[in-house]
């Protein structure tokens, strides 16, 4: 038997797609699977003891959602909490533990060296997880599992990534308890892809996800919105890196909604591209059901897009604003400040532009997390020594390690670069505005502007009132 257990706790809480399918997965292949889900305990130690006291499953699988909350100054790492889960098990099971999860995918060998865990798949489990039980089971070679890390005479080794193509999941969605997801998190996730071919300088998905995209049946997809309906769910959010590449898929997967007239029944949101971004796809969108796009902008700063390697310029970006209008889609824009180059100046450009071209809400994100592996990571090392450059920010001690919360934010910005941030958008309310990282002007900022939604307080309370959609949705509706 395999024994799945959710590890994240973060609140609002956030339904753990990834176990979802994985499990139905599983149990097609012919194997028995329980959900320990530590999210909706209210004593997570309790639950465990008296789960192992009573079972013994063949193996232990652990999701790992985020490394950290990925923001600055808050730096959060979910690290510790994990290794001590690890550490938690092996005093009541002798069960093997399995580690899975787009955050370990991200830093395996890292992750898995840290927790002392015995094995981790970097990539889909969904496959990888049943081959892996056979395995074991019948003693053969650890080899030909796909995605397979694990420890051999204290030695990581690594199998090549899992990332089948086409992908296949599950569209049941009968595992995880989502109607209390809904309830307490305003939202279910679904995934139309996985892979992205994008090559922006800081993000880890294509580590996680592979560089290719693996598109779903769009007949599967509508499959599992209906199933989520029929459990009374109707607000949800697409968890692609991006909806709208490739944009032939796109359109495929809001014809087959439109066809079924799902979009009359349910909301969604998603995360898209700037481009490509057209009259045609907006109205698809909007009459399969979306009501709101969170759009990778970055900057409006011609220089700043081409460090961040955005395909996109700022007429598009005006674009994408006025057909979110025209279609009733709520629509926001992610301003990432504090890259390599970044000076009052471009920031300035960035906000003065995009308070022009009025999105309903603007993400002023202040620095960006380095992960190893991306280009980002390999820009700051070409500087020199990490812990010489004046550019890194982290809350923890001793020499620079990447697995850890450590972040960019150029040093051009000056000392205090969330002030100069917060005086340039000058209390506009449409901007989720930069906490600062001195104690003493935290409380400058109206806790309705806060954008990382990690035990964001504000949102989990909102939530509880009756509200429901994309967090950035919600917390800027409270501001209006």
């Amino acid at each position: 038997m395999l024994t799945l257990i959710n590890s994240n706790r973060m609140r609002p809480p956030i339904a753990p797609l990834g176990l979802d399918y994985l499990a139905s997965a599983v149990r097609q292949a012919g194997h028995d699977v329980d959900l320990l889900d530590l999210c909706l305990a209210d004593d997570p130690d309790t639950r465990l003891s008296k789960y192992f006291a009573a079972h013994q499953p063949a193996l232990i699988g652990i999701t790992l959602r985020n490394v950290d909350d990925c923001f600055w100054p808050s730096g959060a790492s979910f690290l510790s909490g994990l290794t001590q889960l690890v550490h938690t098990i092996r005093r009541l099971s002798d069960a093997p533990i399995l580690l899975g999860g787009v955050g370990f995918s991200i830093l395996p060998q890292q992750i898995l060296a840290e927790t002392q865990a015995d094995y981790g798949i970097r990539g889909d489990g969904e496959q990888a997880t049943a081959i892996l039980l056979q395995a074991l089971a019948d003693g053969r070679s650890l080899e030909q599992v796909p995605g397979l890390v694990w420890r051999n005479n204290h030695a990581v080794r690594c199998n090549p990534p899992a990332w089948p193509s086409p992908l296949q999941v599950p569209s049941s969605r009968d595992v995880v308890d989502n109607a209390t997801y809904f309830r307490l998190g305003g939202q279910i996730g679904v995934e139309t892809k996985r892979g992205c071919n994008r090559a922006c300088i800081y993000c880890a998905d294509p580590l996680a996800k592979g560089t290719a995209l693996r598109t779903r049946d769009p007949a599967h997809i509508a499959d599992e919105f209906q199933n989520l309906l029929s459990r009374g769910i109707d607000v949800f959010h697409l968890c692609d890196s991006e909806f709208n590449i490739p944009d032939d898929h796109t359109r495929a997967v809001c014809d087959e909604l439109i066809r079924r007239r799902l979009g009359d029944r349910m909301t969604w949101y998603a995360y898209l591209a700037v481009t490509p971004f057209d009259e045609e796809l907006a109205d698809r969108m909007a009459r399969a059901g979306c009501i709101g796009i969170n759009f990778t902008s970055d900057s409006a700063s011609s220089a700043m897009l081409q460090t961040y390697r955005q395909r996109h310029g700022r007429d598009d970006m005006a674009r994408a604003v006025q057909l979110c209008r025209r279609h009733r889609i709520a629509v926001m824009l992610d301003l990432l400040l504090g890259g390599p180059g970044e000076t009052p100046q471009t920031a300035e450009e960035s906000i003065r532009f995009f308070k022009h071209i009025n999105p309903d809400c603007a993400g002023a994100t202040l620095g960006i997390r380095i992960y190893p592996g991306t280009h980002m990571s390999r820009l700051i090392e070409s500087e020199g020594p990490l812990e010489t450059n004046p550019g890194i920010r982290r809350h923890y001690r001793g020499p620079i390690d990447l697995l850890w919360p450590t972040f960019y934010i150029a040093p051009t910005l000056g000392d205090r670069p969330a002030q100069l941030v917060r005086h340039l958008i000058d209390d506009d309310p449409r901007f989720f505005e930069p906490a600062d990282d001195a104690p003493e002007t935290t409380s400058e900022v109206d806790p309705r502007a806060d954008y990382n939604y990690n035990e964001n307080r504000v949102l989990t309370d909102a939530i509880a009132n009756g509200a429901r959609g994309a967090y950035w949705d919600i917390l800027r509706k409270l501001r209006t």
